[in-house]
This record gives structure tokens, sequence and C-alpha cells, in this order.
């Protein structure tokens, strides 16, 4: 958007980046020009939306997963949670898609994630603890630059005070080719109702 002042010749010009969702503003006065940027949130992803092409971790820190690349000619499912050894992910949501593992498979699934605002090391350590190997690929995403992609941050208190940084709203997703055909969102972001394996079964 461009204005401008009437009595003047100073002009502003505002505008947002719809890839980046970078906020971008400029004065321009006798020739010259002052730019601020202000970063603001990602758009949240959509059904319809392809998955965004990020690398994380699987395992340690040089082993190196391209998201894009991952979900790529497969039908998949893709879940999100706050943190790795957390009751709620650790007693109920990850230990859903393991025991509902093979029916996902059934119904033509082929490959399931689980991501998580965590680093590798972390994330393999419980995938191991809860025996996952086999059945639920552990993805970190240790700086959270995949889930700011998405823009599935959670950022509310007290949880950043308790974990110690933004983390990942509760979520699971179908995919179909790298393409989201559902998508469920915990209402607060951490809740766990719509984002299990028995409600991921309904959408497949």
């Amino acid at each position: 958007q461009f204005r401008q002042h009437p009595t003047s010749s100073k002009i502003d010009v505002s505008g947002k980046s719809p890839s980046s969702g970078i906020s971008i503003k400029a004065k321009f006065k006798e020739g010259r020009a002052c730019v601020f940027f202000l970063f603001g949130a990602f758009s949240a992803t959509q059904v319809g939306d392809k998955l965004p092409a990020v690398d994380v971790h699987e395992g340690d820190p040089h082993s190196i997963v391209n998201t894009a690349e991952l979900f790529k000619g497969k039908r998949g499912i893709l879940f999100g949670v706050p943190g790795a050894f957390t009751p709620a992910c650790t007693k109920s949501h990850l230990p859903s898609y393991i025991e509902k593992c093979e029916e996902l498979k059934k119904k033509g699934i082929e490959i399931i994630a689980c991501i998580s605002v965590n680093d590798a090391f972390v994330m393999s350590a419980w995938g191991k603890d809860q025996k996952a190997d086999g059945k639920v690929r552990m993805l970190a995403d240790p700086c959270g630059t995949f889930t700011r992609a998405l823009g599935l941050e959670l950022d509310k208190e007290p949880l950043i005070t308790a974990l110690g940084t933004k983390r990942c709203q509760r979520f699971v997703m179908l995919l179909e080719d790298g393409v989201v055909r559902e998508l469920q969102v915990e209402p607060d972001g951490t809740g766990i109702n719509c984002s299990l394996a028995s409600h991921a079964l309904k959408l497949v």
C-alpha cells in the first residue's frame, strides 16, 4: 500500500510478503528511505496446502530429513506434540499412534511421523522408551523452523516458562503426496482429543 502525505514529499509504503510472513514498512522523504522489517507470524497451514520443505533431524543432528521429500509420493500421517517426555504426550498421544499403527497401515497409510521442538537425541530416546521403532518416525525440529513454517507455534505462558521455549501445537494432518488433505489442531494447542490416533483413523 502506498500513501503520500498531502503537504509534503514523504511517502509511506507498507505491505506483507506472502511467502515469508514478514511485514515491511518504508518511509521515503527527499530521496531517502528508511525500511522497517516487522517479523510477524506465519499464516497457519490449511487443507490443500503443500507441506513446507524444511530440513529436520531424525536419530541425531547429522541425519537430515526434508519434510517435503519424506512424504513425497506417499500417503502419510504427521502429528505434532508440545514436547517429548511430557505427561500427555507420553501417556496418551504418541502411544495412541503406536497402538493404532497397523490399523492405519491397513487404511493405506505408508508413513507415520511425530514432530516436536526438541533435539534429535531427546526425540530418539523418547522413541526408544515408547518402542516406536518401525511404527512412528521421530522427527526433531530443534529450532522450531518447521513449526513456524506451519504457523503452529505454541507461544503461551506458563508453557514457555515451564519448557524454556516456544513449542509446537498439538495437531494431526493427513498428507497425500506432500499435500495436506486433512488437518486437526487442538483448540487450545495443548489439549488431547482431535489429534489422537483414534480420530486420525476417521480422517483416512
